[in-house]
């Protein structure tokens, strides 16, 4: 029950807000694609990629190569075969269907408008030749079509097929509520086992249904016939009653019952469900179940220092931190995305300590907190002063035994040294590098820096940190001493 508490309070709003725009991004999907045929082959990339990351966990390294290249690829052949029904569902009139509500066709096709121009235009003898798209896309079996956008009316019919009209050879295309195209040139049929007297409106109604899921109505010029094609069925239609039933059935406009209705809703539900969890899911594997960690050395940075004070020392200088997340974060974290940061608005002259916590530490969001060390860090900070300072050799070793030191000059002798008050107040001389008394062998000038401790020591402008050492020496054996 605590691993649950601990778990619940290191959920982030942020990891809130994404599984939730995750989910409802693929909730959509599901809403927008269901009634579409790629929607099962997106099933089957989905199962694919389960696949894939059950078998990356269990290590099954070249079966998870070999359905990630399958993966990649079906993804390409979806985006080629199914192109125009993926474009359809996206060439929307109200974009705002594509992120609420369920798609629907705003306009209905007329069908009892048109089974009786049909049947009329079957009693008067004239010929027609109208086209129901499916699902697929068919304007690269058709030809010369001429966009005509017109309302759907018994007399637009009739006037299109007149004998007279220039188009009323071709074929209509009829969308929605709207004649789409007139004049239209279809693909004829190849079949050698139609009967003889089938002329071109019969062959081309039979070309377009053989390689598209249209339907198409035929009407005889010289018999007064009405016949659907659709797949490679030819269908004889007698009665206006029959041909609004193929209508209805093609368009899909059959009333669903309320049992329907209900099912429908559950089935949108259900999938809402789904994604949440699916989503929720991959977001536990991601970022909670593949827990990498990685150790970085960060410096510290000290903030809202006053002013008036200066940093002498530390204890340290930068944090370890162990850090936890997922693989792709932690792949993709840096040193410098990580800061420790100390505030100094509350410190006083002298020695402070800073126990670190979390709240010291900024982290990218997803990366958890592992461990820290030190947990307390020492700053010792102190005014700023000037203070004149005499300078001494630091002499190391000795001189060889034939030499006496006559005289020793130093310049500058005093020098003026900027550092923190209270560390400048215990120190009275300020010493230069050591300086070998055996490189002596002669009377000569040495020139020597001055060693400064601690660091945070500075040399005042207008003096020098380079001290000149004139030695006097005398050689004892050659005046016999």
């Amino acid at each position: 029950m605590d691993g649950f508490l601990i778990f619940l309070q290191s959920i982030r709003w942020q990891d809130v807000v994404d599984i939730t725009l995750c989910s409802y991004i693929l909730f959509r999907c599901y809403v927008i694609f269901r009634i579409t045929n790629a929607f099962r082959i997106l099933i089957g990339l989905a199962f694919l990629w389960i696949f894939q990351r059950l078998a990356v966990s269990i290590g099954l390294i070249v079966t998870s190569w070999v359905i990630q290249g399958i993966t990649a690829v079906a993804a390409l052949i979806i985006i080629v075969v199914f192109r125009n029904e993926i474009r359809s569902v996206f060439q929307v009139k109200n974009i705002k269907t594509l992120f609420w509500g369920l798609p629907q066709q705003p306009f209905h096709t007329p069908v009892q408008i048109i089974a009786d121009s049909v049947m009329d235009l079957a009693r008067k003898r004239i010929g027609a030749l109208i086209v129901f798209p499916g699902k697929e896309d068919i304007n690269e079996k058709i030809q010369n079509g001429i966009l005509w956008d017109g309302a759907i009316s018994k007399e637009m019919i009739t006037s299109i097929f007149w004998e007279d009209n220039p188009v009323h050879d071709g074929a209509i295309i009829i969308e929605d509520d709207r004649i789409h195209e007139v004049g239209v040139i279809l693909p004829l049929s190849h079949r050698q086992e139609l009967p003889s007297y089938y002329g071109t409106r019969h062959r081309a109604a039979v070309g377009l249904a053989e390689s598209t899921d249209s339907l198409i109505v035929v009407v005889s010029e010289e018999r007064g016939t009405v016949q659907v094609v659709k797949g490679s069925t030819i269908t004889p239609v007698l009665k206006k009653d029959d041909l609004e039933k193929h209508l209805q059935q093609h368009l899909g406009l059959v009333v669903k019952d309320p049992s329907g209705q209900k099912k429908e809703k559950i089935e949108i539900r259900i999938a809402a469900m789904v994604s949440v969890i699916l989503i929720t899911s991959v977001w536990l594997t991601i970022a909670r179940g593949l827990d990498t960690l990685v150790t970085f050395e960060i410096p510290i940075e000290y903030m809202n220092r006053n002013p008036g004070m200066e940093i002498l020392d530390a204890s340290v200088n930068s944090i370890k931190i162990q850090l936890g997340g997922s693989g792709p974060l932690m792949r993709a974290l840096r040193p410098e995305h990580v800061r420790v940061k100390i505030d100094l608005g509350k410190s006083v002259v002298g020695q402070n300590i800073y126990t670190i916590t979390n709240e010291n530490i900024s982290l990218p969001p997803g990366i958890i907190l592992k461990s820290f060390d030190p947990a307390v860090v020492e700053v010792t900070l102190d005014v700023p002063d000037k203070k004149d300072l005499p300078v001494q050799v630091d002499w190391t070793g000795k001189l060889p035994e034939n030499l006496r030191m006559e005289k020793v000059t130093i310049e500058p002798s005093i020098v003026q040294i900027i550092g923190g008050k209270q560390l400048l107040k215990n120190i009275t001389t300020v010493y230069t590098e050591k300086i070998p008394l055996e490189s002596i062998q002669s009377s000569r000038t040495v020139i020597a820096n001055l060693a400064l401790s601690p660091a945070s020591l500075k040399v005042a402008p207008g003096f020098k940190d380079k001290i000149a050492v004139e030695c006097t020496v005398k050689d004892l054996s050659k005046n016999g001493q």
